[in-house]
């Protein structure tokens, strides 16, 4: 799954960079202070000074000095918001917020759902046979819709079995769970799914054990509205 996501927090780290430097430059540019400053303005005429008294200590021009500081920090700005725009999703994609289990359809900078979901709890598990172990977490990162499914079928896995304290199962089909992932899967790959769920009142819980669990209208939206390859970022 490492070479199918990139780091958000890169994208996030650019957005507060910018957004600081647009305030920076937005208060330096509403005090009127990139124009060209008269020395009438930086000097009292009326009380004429040394001619180095308007200098700083080593001896530059305070005006000048602001005004290459603000430029500087513009074109800084600039940068920052074309590397920004340049990551931006355009068109359809997903927003999954597994701190405030909120799933978000977007296209473009238009939000077109915000609805209530679940994602990992966190736990970890030890198969106490084996010593295999697992945390139950959502990842974060991004991802695309590999595939999509219609009625699927969940294949139970060994730490289904080792959770529940019951042996694992000799046959197949002792694995098969028909109805455990509703109408609809989204795979975002290594095992992950957007999928329905039969825990409706623990929507809003960090419950699942890595899967992002959606309610059904919401699910249904949303996986009408996405392709394969659609974008999905997990924060």
């Amino acid at each position: 799954m490492a070479g199918a996501r990139r780091s958000l927090w890169a994208l996030g780290a650019l957005s507060v960079t910018g957004l600081a430097l647009s305030g920076v430059s937005a208060v330096l540019l509403g005090s009127g202070m990139t124009r060209q400053i008269p020395v009438s303005e930086v000097a009292d005429v009326g009380s004429p000074a040394p001619a180095d008294a308007a200098r700083d200590a080593e001896g530059a021009d305070p005006a000048r000095t602001l005004q290459k500081d603000v430029a500087r920090l513009e074109t800084a700005r600039k940068k920052l918001l074309g590397r920004i725009t340049r990551l931006r999703p355009q068109g359809i994609w997903v927003l999954i917020d597994s701190g405030a289990n909120r799933i978000s359809l977007m296209d473009g900078d238009k939000v077109l759902l915000n609805a209530v979901c679940s994602t990992g709890k966190g736990t970890p598990l030890e198969d106490p046979q084996t010593g295999r172990r697992w945390v139950f977490n959502t990842p974060r990162g991004e991802f695309e819709v590999r595939s999509k499914k219609i009625d699927p079928v969940w294949i139970k896995p060994d730490w289904a079995f080792i959770e529940e304290g019951e042996p694992l199962p000799k046959s197949y089909k002792e694995r098969v769970e028909p109805d455990m992932l509703g109408d609809y899967a989204m795979d975002l790959g290594d095992g992950y799914l957007i999928h329905g769920t039969l825990y409706k009142r623990a929507l809003g819980m960090s419950v699942t054990h890595g899967c992002v669990r959606v309610g059904d209208e919401d699910l249904a939206r949303i996986f009408k509205t996405v392709q394969i390859g659609t974008r999905v970022y997990i924060i």
